[in-house]
């Protein structure tokens, strides 16, 4: 065997404090990462790149803060910063393969970014680089991740979730425009009910997207309170005075964005309350992109045997065995990811029921959650805008047709003749096929220019 062999060999043994463990070879984890994935395999999935991407500014912000309070050196400080860039821009999301469903606190996760980022910086200062003092020093992994947790998702939040929500409330607002006058039959209990414009439809689902973003960002503001220097249990232990706020600083300006010290650390690593919160007004999002895709999806049907009263583009054949039939695919798609936000929530809201004494033990499970939960709703937003509100037209005479054929007009009559004379007027409008103002004409003294202008659909919205 050639040395270059043996050491190649001998670099595939790692020691951790329970032994060694062979690594594949290429991998820049260590021993602890390795147990890791010998121990979970459990859901298959690896956490999100975006958590990852949160660990690493943890990493680098906390290289930064330790160097200012002079507990690293200038050379460890900017290997360490400069292993997190190579880990971020070289891509190496597969060299954090930990399972989602790991040891609770996501040590495990922690102790695979440290290794990595030791290897990296080891290398890059050509001295060793240790995960646990050098790269964790000041830290743990009770407060790393929680940390973590929340500047991940208030990152993503902000750059794809709100952005998607404003995008679909302007495509609605440009379908408003197109034909907002249009004035249609609304419905209640599924049944024809009193008439309704577009423009009120349209403005009701921007309404609801308003409420939602604005949910979500009240949420994300106590999110932006990090419990990084709590260490263990949130009293802070092996990290020095200063180091907290010295961290909040830099990476607030590494993210460009506000965060904060937590003004109670052992509450933020025991108890998850904010990020349950924020959950919760995810699934309030996922209500309401339901109820527009329901919508949509209702409006849509037929097109001859059903409402008919809006068209999608068509987008693809919607039957492998009836040729030429079209389906709200997209809509139908929002409404699986918007059901799979609230089970999401769900699990969100058990692991935040996990907060035993002093930390909370599933953690891992809430940044998985919380994160795919944000990226279906944005992508959920941006399909909807794009591929189905941008292209949807509105068939005026269809609607027009059926709006004066609706014998619920004739409540706009009810304190002319009364509710049982109207409802005598509607029923044998239904049944001869009429509309409600020749029969109205017919069963009432009422003269005919009143009628048409009580019974004038755009009167009643």
């Amino acid at each position: 065997m050639s040395d270059k062999e043996s050491d190649k060999e001998k670099d595939r043994e790692k020691t951790d404090s329970m032994g060694t463990v062979t690594v594949p070879e290429g991998a820049l984890w260590g021993a602890q990462t390795q147990r890791a994935i010998n121990n979970f395999d459990i859901s298959g999935r690896a956490m999100p790149s975006a958590f990852i991407e949160a660990v690493l500014l943890i990493k680098a912000s906390a290289a930064h803060a330790n160097h200012e309070l002079e507990l690293l050196s200038s050379q460890q400080a900017q290997a360490i910063q400069a292993a997190c860039e190579t880990a971020r821009n070289q891509h190496l999301h597969d060299q954090f393969p930990v399972d989602v469903m790991q040891t609770g606190s996501g040590t495990s996760t922690n102790m695979n970014v440290n290794e990595v980022l030791a290897t990296l910086a080891s290398r890059e200062l050509d001295e060793p680089v240790h995960a646990n003092d050098h790269v964790n020093m000041s830290q743990s992994s009770n407060d790393v991740i929680p940390t973590a947790i929340r500047v991940a998702t208030v990152l993503a939040a902000e750059k794809d979730l709100l952005p998607a929500l404003r995008g679909l409330i302007t495509a609605i607002d440009k379908k408003a425009d197109e034909y907002g006058e249009v004035i249609k039959t609304g419905r209640t209990h599924l049944m024809d009910a009193l008439p309704i414009s577009m423009a009120q439809v349209f403005s009701a689902w921007q309404t609801q997207l308003s409420r939602a973003g604005e949910a979500v960002q009240h949420a994300l503001v106590e999110c932006h309170n990090l419990p990084q220097g709590g260490t263990a249990i949130g009293t802070g232990l092996n990290a020095p005075d200063g180091f907290a706020a010295a961290f909040v600083a830099r990476i607030s300006e590494l993210t460009g964005t506000p965060f904060k010290e937590s003004s109670d650390k052992v509450a933020d690593i025991s108890a998850q309350d904010t990020l349950v919160t924020l959950s919760a007004t995810l699934r309030t999002c996922a209500v309401v992109l339901t109820k527009i895709a329901n919508d949509l999806r209702w409006m849509s049907s037929g097109p001859l045997a059903g409402l008919g009263e809006i068209t999608f583009p068509a987008l693809q054949p919607g039957s492998s065995i009836m040729p030429g039939k079209v389906n709200p695919v997209i809509p139908e798609g929002v409404l699986m990811a918007s059901a799979q936000v609230m089970g999401n929530d769900h699990a969100v809201a058990l692991a935040g029921q996990s907060g035993n004494f002093e930390l909370n033990v599933m953690l891992p499970l809430i940044g998985d959650n919380l994160l795919a939960s944000i990226g279906l709703l944005a992508r959920s937003a941006n399909a909807l805008a794009e591929k189905a509100i941008a292209g949807l037209t509105v068939n005026k005479d269809h609607v027009e047709q059926a709006l004066h054929k609706n014998p619920i007009l004739v409540t706009a009559l009810n304190q002319r003749i009364g509710y049982d004379q109207a409802a005598e007027i509607a029923k044998l409008a239904y049944r001869s096929g009429r509309t409600i103002l020749e029969v109205a004409v017919e069963q009432t003294d009422i003269a005919e220019e009143e009628l048409r202008q009580l019974l004038d659909p755009r009167q009643m919205t």
